[in-house]
């Protein structure tokens, strides 16, 4: 890739800066020039950039039209009159199921509401049990107690920051009705371990790809392995609409179900209907609810979708080189299951041990690398059971009694590794990743810089 100069390439400190008892790998490290001396820019000193970044979302070729023949199609949902052409959603729909080699797609309203969609398909429902890793996204939990079901927390493998099969299958109880894994920020999960505990059990595994759009799994794209594959659609993933979602499953039941389920208990017609008739059909196989995609959103994600290969190779790349770089100064980047064979990056994720952080709070050390960079750096989400987002107490339609309440009791799991790695986790929007080589110095140069005023952030 092109290289461009950057501010922070010689801005590396030399291998005294950290005592030896760290053991970091001074391979990549850089010479070291004054700036990193200077305060951290958090309490008034020099930015260690002021360049801009990557903007994300960002138009791919052809959006523009698309939307234009949408605003004059007469048709802007896949409720409105039929034109006597595909909508956007079916052609969008048929796309995203041949990328991932499966039969079916139902694109939805949101990922929230592709999740919802899944579980409700795989036939959970009230007073159900569904096992979900201790840390990832809000919604991973609340589709669960949206179906009035009790999301149980599972731990996770400290280096993948996935479910953690063996705690999964501790999990499982008599009512277990299904399994959601999560590939989270940039990993794919241990597909093999936690496939091989949901048919010993007979339970059914819902795959949240919500960020991994385009990850493989040996040779085979995630989302294709389980029951169901979740996807998010959301402004700052990886292939948007701003909003939006998608279930993929090669069962025509499964897609029949979530197919009535967002549509309010309407499908497709089998066959086109006449121009400016409805396209769906009243079955009254199924009561459903309104979670259906628009002909904008759809007409979005199908210009978007041929531009996911190279974004994700450009993103991976940059990730590989920011790996060896803050390796180099002793930090742990995320890894991935060992059959990945391709990865993608949402959000890149990196662990500072305890002993580099020396005491410093996490969200301290990410504000003052945020200053530094003028990109956000974000701590790890925090723990489910602990999150200030997941709430279910909050809310009267969710209490069905007393049981279920006591159910839905966060105080009753303990998760050992959720909580020990996320003290030391920082991560980064894709977006950093968009660049070229040169962003990636800023960015090793911005952690390096942090790291030796840690004790500066202390208190």
């Amino acid at each position: 890739m092109q290289r461009r100069p950057s501010a922070a390439r010689e801005q590396l400190h030399t291998a005294a800066a950290y005592p030896a008892a760290t053991n970091v790998n001074r391979e990549f490290i850089m010479p070291a020039t004054n700036s990193v001396d200077t305060a951290l820019a958090v309490h008034g000193g020099p930015a260690l950039r002021t360049r801009p970044w990557p903007v994300w979302p960002r138009s791919a070729p052809g959006t523009a039209a698309a939307l234009d023949t949408v605003l004059g199609s007469g048709r802007w949902a896949i409720s409105g009159p039929y034109r006597g052409v595909d909508s956007f959603e079916r052609r969008f729909a048929a796309e995203f199921a041949a990328y991932h080699g499966v039969e079916y797609c139902v694109p939805a309203a949101s990922g929230t509401a592709s999740l919802m969609l899944a579980l409700e398909a795989c036939g959970v429902g009230a007073g159900d049990e569904v096992i979900v890793p201790g840390v990832s996204w809000v919604a991973s939990a609340s589709t669960v107690v949206g179906v009035n079901a009790v999301p149980v927390f599972a731990d996770i493998e400290p280096d993948t920051l996935c479910l953690d099969p063996a705690a999964a299958e501790d999990a499982v109880t008599e009512r277990t009705k299904a399994i959601c894994i999560v590939h989270l920020y940039s990993a794919v999960a241990d597909l093999s371990g936690l496939l091989s505990v949901a048919r010993r059990r007979g339970i059914p595994i819902i795959e949240d790809c919500a960020q991994a759009h385009g990850a493989s799994y040996a040779g085979r794209k995630v989302g294709a392995f389980g029951d169901v594959g979740t996807f998010s659609m959301q402004n700052s993933k990886v292939l948007t609409s701003g909003e939006g979602g998608a279930a993929i499953t090669s069962d025509a039941a499964l897609a029949r179900r979530m197919e009535h389920l967002r549509a309010d208990g309407r499908c497709y017609s089998a066959r086109p209907p006449a121009p400016g008739a409805m396209e769906l059909v009243e079955t009254g196989e199924l009561m459903g609810s309104n979670r259906c995609l628009s002909e904008f959103q759809a007409a979005v994600l199908l210009t978007q979708l041929p531009e996911l290969d190279g974004e994700n190779a450009l993103r991976a790349a940059n990730a590989a080189l920011l790996d060896r770089r803050l390796s180099a100064l002793g930090l742990r980047p995320q890894s991935t299951s060992s059959p990945t064979t391709e990865r993608t990056y949402y959000t890149y994720a990196v662990e500072i041990p305890q002993e580099l952080l020396a005491g410093a709070d996490i969200a301290a050390v990410t504000a003052a690398i945020t200053a530094e960079l003028g990109f956000p750096a974000s701590p790890a989400y925090a723990p489910l059971p602990a999150n200030r987002l997941y709430a279910p107490e909050g809310r009267p339609r969710y209490s069905l009694g007393e049981e279920h309440r006591r159910k839905l009791d966060r105080s009753r799991f303990r998760l050992p590794v959720c909580d020990r790695v996320c003290r030391g986790l920082v991560t980064l929007h894709h977006a950093a990743l968009l660049g070229d080589e040169s962003d990636v110095d800023d960015i090793a140069a911005a952690f390096d810089k942090v790291l030796r005023h840690t004790p500066a952030l202390v208190g």
